[in-house]
């Protein structure tokens, strides 16, 4: 847009100056500006060719080999204040930023590269020789390609990994307070969001699916080398919505089985770690119920128990018109592991959500932690999510 601006004026500059002309410079100067219209009329034609792909209104164009580029962002700022044992920790946050570019391709607009950046604060994540410092880890880095099988795409690269954005993107819709149980430390800890690898991701109106196979120690670690995970997610959908999007206007119904298969990497202490999930969701407009039951088949002392997570949503617009931007939100975490300390993990989770406009929520909630009967951590947190 800035480019046909920019020409635009160009052109009404040769113009004026084309009243000052004579003869052949006249010529040349209304040569020039045909040129520069005819470059305007392309512009705006492809324009208009990315605002009906994408469906969206002002579409931006970027200088690029791809016709469109798609930039987003997300953050979650936040203060907290804990108390574990006798000691109170009040502190302001700023938990994730993640910056996302999209490139998509002129041949088919549903094929794309994606690259995430995520700022966090290092506190003991990484080597890094000047501590607590603030530093930026690279989240996805994927190439997607459209049907390369019937209804079914590939991810391939640093992509996601079958379960989580799954679970996040309408099972819990609240990552800026908590991970889901089966990735929080304080849960069953089993697994992260993103590897390097391939995931072939299918929907269908009843059906969807993802199938991968990584590297197995996700993107915080390092890769060993020593076996790959194969993973997965199936997913029936009761009321035909496998192809929607998740919205909380919506009605769905869906259940799904999911897990995962390690091979001995070194990320679990040289020891296999296969594990399995079964989860079922409701939502209609008035509100969302969410269950799980996750084991692990077969895994090193530090991993292997069983547990189950239940979460709900309620929006009030159901009692009032003036309350339709606020919600209440509860979550039950349960954890046991089979032969380690900490034996017992239990989480608590309720809060109060305010939807200030379409890129902005607030949040406030309180969270207990219990490890073995015993509170390790009760916390009050205010957080503001953003969405661009």
């Amino acid at each position: 847009m800035k480019k046909i601006v920019l020409s635009a004026a160009a052109i009404t500059m040769m113009a004026t100056a084309a009243t000052a002309s004579t003869g052949s410079e006249l010529k040349e100067l209304k040569a020039q500006m045909a040129a520069m219209a005819e470059k305007i009329a392309q512009l705006e034609a492809k324009q208009a060719e990315a605002v009906e792909t994408k469906g969206v209104e002002n579409a931006s164009q970027l200088t690029s080999k791809a016709p469109v580029i798609e930039l987003s962002g997300t953050h979650y700022l936040g203060f907290v204040s804990d108390s574990t044992g006798d000691e109170t920790d009040n502190r302001f946050e700023t938990r994730r930023n993640y910056l996302q570019v999209k490139g998509f391709f002129e041949d088919n607009p549903k094929n794309y590269f994606r690259i995430t950046l995520d700022t966090f604060q290092n506190t003991g994540e990484t080597d890094a020789e000047d501590g607590d410092s603030w530093e930026v880890r690279l989240k996805y880095a994927y190439l997607y390609l459209d049907n390369v099988l019937p209804y079914t795409g590939v991810e391939i690269g640093q992509s996601h990994r079958p379960w989580i954005d799954y679970e996040e993107h309408g099972g819990w819709n609240y990552r800026s307070i908590s991970k889901v149980m089966v990735e929080a430390d304080a849960g069953a800890h089993l697994t992260n969001s993103a590897d390097l690898g391939v995931n072939f991701k299918t929907k269908t109106p009843h059906f969807s699916s993802e199938l991968g196979l990584f590297n197995g120690e996700g993107y915080h670690d390092f890769e060993s080398g020593d076996g790959l995970s194969a993973e997965w997610r199936l997913t029936g959908h009761l009321l035909g919505t496998g192809k929607e999007k998740r919205k909380d206007d919506m009605t769905y119904a869906d259940v799904s089985f999911f897990g995962q298969w390690n091979d001995e990497s070194n990320k679990h202490k040289g020891e296999d770690l296969n594990w399995y999930g079964l989860h079922a969701v409701y939502n209609q407009p008035e509100f969302l119920l969410a269950g799980q039951y996750v084991n692990t088949e077969d895994a090193n002392a530090k991993y292997a128990g069983d547990g189950w997570s239940v979460n709900g949503e309620f929006r009030l617009a159901t009692l009032s018109e003036s309350m339709k931007d606020y919600g209440i939100i509860g979550r039950y975490d349960s954890w046991d592991l089979d032969n380690y300390t900490e034996k017992e993990r239990r989480r608590t989770i309720a809060g109060l959500t305010y939807q200030y406009n379409k890129y902005v929520e607030f949040i406030a909630n309180y969270l207990n932690e219990e490890i073995d009967g015993i509170d390790d951590k009760d916390a009050i947190m205010l957080t503001t999510e953003v969405n661009w």
